[in-house]
């Protein structure tokens, strides 16, 4: 992916990360891929262990992230990461547009659902219903087999969080 930032000279690149904060956390600015369109990021800190492709937690406040845990009902904002940023790193996390993001070895089938749901896996997608768990304002756009080489999936995205307590 080579997203290039519309309005922002001397913007950090979309893909990379760098040990020096260069905007303000929170910073959100949409960018265009020759492939995958426009996309929407917000800059955020890492966490270790973040690939690229991983589902981040963040908190919008204070920029921090976490990787994607296993837990139901949390409501908290999710991202995908655009670069390997790791702890004490600044980079760039997907929140609209088509995004690659990494899944489970689950089978995955637009046709038969869309739905995105938080695995066991650690920053990891399912398409496998999980109580509690969907990514809202995420769907998935390819279909990708159980024994395909690819661990990544194309999900569209618009500012999706995790499902939130059910009144």
């Amino acid at each position: 992916m080579a997203f290039a930032p519309y309005t922002m000279a001397g913007a950090q690149p979309i893909a990379t990360n760098s040990d020096t904060q260069k905007h303000p956390l929170g910073t959100i600015v949409r960018a265009r891929d020759p492939v995958f369109g426009d996309g929407e990021f917000i800059y955020l800190k890492g966490i270790g262990s973040t690939v690229v492709g991983s589902m981040v937690i963040y908190k919008h406040d204070t920029g921090v992230t976490a990787l994607s845990p296993d837990t139901a009902k949390s409501g908290a904002p999710v991202a995908v990461a655009m670069s390997a940023c790791v702890a004490n790193e600044f980079g760039w996390y997907q929140i609209g547009g088509a995004a690659v993001i990494k899944k489970t070895a689950v089978k995955v089938d637009p046709a038969v659902a869309l739905r995105v749901f938080q695995s066991a896996t650690t920053g990891r997608v399912m398409q496998t219903s999980a109580t509690s768990k969907q990514i809202l304002g995420a769907t998935f756009s390819t279909a990708v087999t159980v024994t395909s080489t690819t661990s990544t999936a194309v999900v569209t995205l618009n500012r999706p969080h995790v499902q939130g307590n059910i009144t």
